[in-house]
């Protein structure tokens, strides 16, 4: 899989996902992928996080443990997430309207032990 296109008659939205803490290697252990998406969901309204995660679980992620990354469409438990470099809980998390060249970090801080 690459990095996705949308259809050509749809507005988009160029972003910067990056993965860390062992995330990458979901993501055919690429750290840094440039995206263009769709501007809107399937229901029209503007791309959020919940979308864009979604979005990289069905057409980025190329390893099938998908429950590393997320758990009931949620991002698991012990993944932080940095919007422009900001903690996501202070955009609103799931909620946040992604924007022109926003920057989304993934990162895991969990340990096999």
């Amino acid at each position: 899989m690459g990095d996705s296109v949308p259809a050509p008659d749809k507005p988009t939205i160029p972003i910067t996902v990056d993965f860390s803490g062992g995330l990458e290697m979901l993501f055919s252990n690429q750290k840094r992928h440039s995206l263009t998406i769709p501007a809107t969901d399937s229901n029209e309204k503007p791309a959020t996080i919940a979308f864009l995660i979604d979005h990289l679980c069905k057409n980025l992620m190329t390893d099938p443990r998908s429950e590393m990354f997320v758990l009931d469409k949620h991002i698991r438990p012990g993944i932080l997430v940095l919007v422009n470099d900001a903690d996501w809980e202070l955009e609103g998390e799931e909620a946040y309207e992604l924007q022109p060249k926003d920057n989304i970090l993934f990162v895991s801080t969990l340990h096999g032990g």
